[in-house]
Parts: structure tokens; sequence; C-alpha cells
């Protein structure tokens, strides 16, 4: 059972979301929080495994929560596309993901069991344009990216136009296990924290505008 922490200043939004979970057999919501200061609250007492974090809220928004929020669970930043501005800070609190308010029932549920998981799902329709900005503003001399291996380009590639780890398996023709080393090898080379640093790093560097091979 996935436990779940819903976190948004409308409460039209929050029932919305909690509905759709509590009708999932593998969810459950364990709280609703309508700002930062409730949801650390909760999530210290229920210790939720994913919090769905809005961004614009009163008393503590989402950014200001979320490095308080990631050492309790994994964190889905639930936003629009007007918040492009708060994604760079979003980033370096650690967010797991992010996901449209209006994605839909199957892309929550999917984005949840991925994060629940350690595999986030970052939304297609959303991330990818925000992450390619970053590559117009990458800093220079980082050459980290292109320190890794030719395999863990290809893995870290898939990563950053939003492919699972079973995905990056089944295209790459290795195995789950193998896919969690290359990860975890890309991780420890790039000083990401997880898959969205991944995903940023590969759009700073450049290296998803350039030919694969």
């Amino acid at each position: 059972m996935i436990r779940v922490l819903v976190v948004d200043d409308q409460e039209m939004v929050r029932m919305g979301f909690t509905l759709i979970l509590d009708a999932d057999p593998e969810m459950t919501v364990v709280g609703q929080a309508a700002d930062g200061v409730e949801a650390i609250e909760i999530a210290k007492r229920e210790r939720p495994d994913v919090v769905l974090l809005d961004i614009r809220m009163p008393r503590l928004d989402g950014l200001a929560a979320l490095p308080r929020l990631t050492p309790l669970a994994k964190v889905i930043m639930v936003t629009t596309f007007d918040d492009e501005d708060y994604v760079d800070a979003a980033l370096a609190g650690g967010a797991s993901g992010f996901l449209l308010k209006d994605a839909g029932p199957d892309l929550l549920l999917a984005g949840i069991r991925a994060a629940a998981r350690g595999d986030a799902l970052i939304s297609p329709s959303l991330t990818l344009d925000l992450l390619s900005r970053r590559a117009d503003a990458r800093p220079a001399g980082d050459d980290r990216v292109a320190r890794l291996s030719e395999r863990e380009q290809d893995v870290a590639r898939l990563v950053a136009i939003g492919r699972t780890n079973q995905e990056i398996g089944a295209e790459l023709f290795i195995s789950l296990g193998t896919v969690k080393t290359h990860l975890a090898n890309i991780q420890t080379h790039l000083g990401a924290r997880n898959r969205v640093e991944i995903a940023a790093a590969m759009w700073e560097s450049g290296a998803m505008n350039q030919p694969n091979g």
C-alpha cells in the first residue's frame, strides 16, 4: 500500500486527488494539507511514501517546504504551465518529479507509483520543455556528462526523456539490475540526487542536442 499526502491550498483539488487515489486498491491518502507548515507536521506524523506538493500556497509555499519534506518522503511537485520560473528552485530542493494539475488520473497514479519505487516519472508534456530551456544556460566548463561512459550516457539520455527503468532496460537490451547499477554510477558521477537532476544535467550539458552515437 502506497501512503500519499496531498498538499494543495485549494480544497477542491485536494478532494479530487484524494478521490482518485483512494479508488486505487494500492494507494491510500494518509492526510491532506493546505500549506507547507501543515504538510511538514503531517509528514512527520504519518510518514507517507509520496507527497503531492503544490508550489503556490499561503504561509509556507511548496518550494520552501520541499527541502524539509524530501528527507521524509518522495516529493512530486504539482504545477501548472505558468510555473516555469519555479522549476530550477524545485530541482535544487530535491523534487523527484513534476506533474500537471490537469494531467489526468492515469498519469497521476503512474507518477505516484514511479516515485514510490524510486523510479520517478517525468511528465513529458511539462518537464521536458522546462528542462530543455536549461540547455541554453548550461555552466561553462562543466564536463561531468562527458566523463560518463558510453553506456552511462545512453542510460542518462533515456532518463532525460522520461523513460522508466523498465523501458530503459528494454530499449538497451539490459537487465533491470544493470539499469539500476548504471543509474547509481551516473548519480555519483553527476552529483545528482535523483532522476530529475540527471535529466537536468543532461539538458544543461547540451548532450540532448547532440546526435546519439
